[in-house]
């Protein structure tokens, strides 16, 4: 069954070459006449006369310059030329050649004209004494050219050839069909080759990339290893398949699509293989504190794959023989007015990448910009984004974080609170030392709280109390934590001070009546001596230890 099937294909691809060849020449009937009065007939002159039932390379030859090479050299360097159009699959449309004597190429103000001028630059033909015909100075190329084209030499080749190989049948030779069913077998054998070689050369180079997720490199490396194996094959085949001599006419389809092909296999392999780059600076990003270098791992993905596209497509074009130049010019002069136009999301663009270079804060921090509070959620190329404390998402252009000043919580290295405790003016001085000296010993006993910076001071005189500057710092990582040293610290204070008797004053104005007959006076009784109220502030201390400590 696959045999027919091989044969099958080898019958459709002989009657393709027929057709094919058959348009070639049915519209450009043989003649020897020597014309050289145009472009046109200059380069149909040279193509008329090599075909195979009108083979005259002798007057193929005159539509080359004949100054400093006699007839013989003339005669095979229109044959070279000939191989090397065909080599090349520059197949020459005859509508498309200039038919007028006087011919002028504005746009490259010259009168010449090229045969292709992206595949073959150095191939052209322009006006020598009224008549059109391959300069020298394009003429000294064909054989660097020929080389080129065949690098195992066309005519070793063709000697090669036992003579009973070289009758015809459907347009080709039936060594040629020989040659196209050897470079069938050869491609697939090679692709299973190098399949292998590049599946086992990325695993030994990615095998320590991570510890885990050897299903998801592997998975990545054989999407990456076909294409790029079938790239490599079809750069191979465009070497060494015009050494079959295949007309112009196939040539143009099979060296065309293999063209086209090898960008597109290399920019599949490559967009894939970007995965695996993902993979290794997640493994990086993990090593390192920070987290805001997780969130660059995406974008740089992203941003990658983009430039990986972009040049496949650029080769792609340049495949298909498409002038990228004056897109590529045309592209950078409407860059211009797109970045005038968009100079914000430029901006926010640069903004990210500043972010990202500067740090000032990662994914998870807690952080105030002009007043809104929230932790960072995402950063992304135009905006960062914030999830507040009443789980809302802000969206803050990249452009003005990058320019503006953000107050980051979460690099807080410790946590400040700071307070005013206010007492009544008729505590003793005695008693505001002895809660003061309380309250230090509290700090200093309390889990979470900085043991060598500690300001409690009787700090003010105010206008209705006495101020007692409450001065510390909680070594915690998270608000939940700071919140419980709050809560703790507060409590202590209250029960310290009712442990004391201490009053808290009020900002209140009131008229205070010390003494009215008939009635207890309002002022307080302080009854015990200074041993007492000592012992009592000692016993508290000693409790709230003993609370916190064990």
């Amino acid at each position: 069954m696959a045999r027919r099937g091989l044969l099958f294909l080898l019958i459709l691809f002989g009657s393709f070459t027929l057709w094919a060849q058959n348009e070639s020449t049915t519209s450009n009937s043989p003649s020897k006449s020597v014309d050289l009065s145009t472009p046109y007939r200059a380069v149909f002159n040279h193509l008329e006369n090599q075909q195979p039932d009108n083979n005259h390379p002798e007057i193929a030859a005159l539509s080359l310059e004949s100054d400093g090479y006699d007839d013989k050299q003339l005669k095979r360097l229109a044959i070279k030329l000939y191989q090397v159009l065909n080599g090349k699959g520059i197949f020459v449309i005859e509508d498309d050649v200039p038919k007028k004597p006087n011919y002028f190429d504005s746009s490259k103000n010259e009168a010449r004209y090229y045969l292709s001028p992206l595949k073959a630059p150095t191939l052209y033909v322009e006006k020598k004494d009224g008549r059109w015909v391959y300069p020298t100075s394009s003429i000294v190329t064909f054989n660097e050219l020929h080389k080129e084209v065949y690098p195992l030499g066309a005519d070793k080749i063709v000697n090669l050839i036992p003579a009973s190989w070289h009758f015809r049948f459907l347009g080709l030779e039936a060594w040629q069909y020989m040659g196209i069913l050897f470079f069938v077998i050869f491609a697939l054998l090679l692709h299973r080759i190098f399949t292998f070689i590049i599946n086992n050369l990325l695993v030994r180079i990615l095998n320590r990339l991570q510890k885990d997720g050897h299903f998801t490199i592997n998975r990545i490396i054989r999407k990456s290893a076909r294409p790029l194996s079938w790239a490599i094959i079809s750069i191979i085949l465009i070497r060494y398949v015009p050494s079959i001599l295949l007309p112009a006419s196939v040539n143009m389809y099979v060296i065309g699509l293999l063209g086209l092909l090898t960008p597109l296999l290399v920019t599949i392999a490559f967009y894939n293989i970007v995965d695996l780059i993902q993979l290794f600076f997640q493994r990086l990003a993990s090593k390192t504190d920070t987290t805001l270098d997780d969130q660059l791992v995406p974008l740089v993905t992203r941003v990658l794959k983009l430039v990986v596209v972009l040049i496949g497509v650029v080769y792609m074009l340049m495949s298909l023989e498409i002038d990228v130049r004056p897109y590529l010019l045309g592209i950078s002069f409407g860059g211009i007015a797109v970045a005038l136009a968009a100079q914000d999301t430029i901006k926010n663009i640069f903004g990210s990448f500043v972010i990202f270079v500067d740090r000032p804060f990662q994914i998870g921090d807690w952080i105030n910009y002009d007043g809104v509070d929230g932790m960072v959620e995402e950063v992304g190329f135009r905006s960062t984004r914030l999830r507040t404390f009443h789980n809302s998402v802000v969206s803050i252009p990249n452009g003005k974080l990058a320019d503006s000043k953000v107050d980051n919580y979460g690099m807080r290295i410790y946590r400040r609170y700071t307070t005013k405790i206010a007492l009544t003016y008729d505590t003793p001085p005695e008693l505001i030392e002895l809660f003061v000296q309380g309250l230090r010993e509290m700090v200093k006993s309390h889990p979470l709280t900085r043991k060598d910076y500690i300001e409690i001071h009787l700090n003010d005189m105010g206008i209705h109390s006495l101020d007692v500057l409450f001065y510390i710092f909680f070594d915690v990582k998270t608000w939940t934590e700071e919140l419980k040293g709050k809560h703790e610290m507060i409590k202590g204070i209250l029960e310290l001070a009712k442990e004391l008797n201490v009053r808290f004053a009020f900002p209140t104005q009131t008229l205070h009546i010390e003494e009215i007959p008939g009635k207890d006076s309002l002022t307080p009784l302080y009854n015990l001596q200074s041993d007492e109220y000592k012992q009592a502030m000692t016993r508290y201390v000693e409790a709230f230890k003993s609370k916190y400590n064990g």
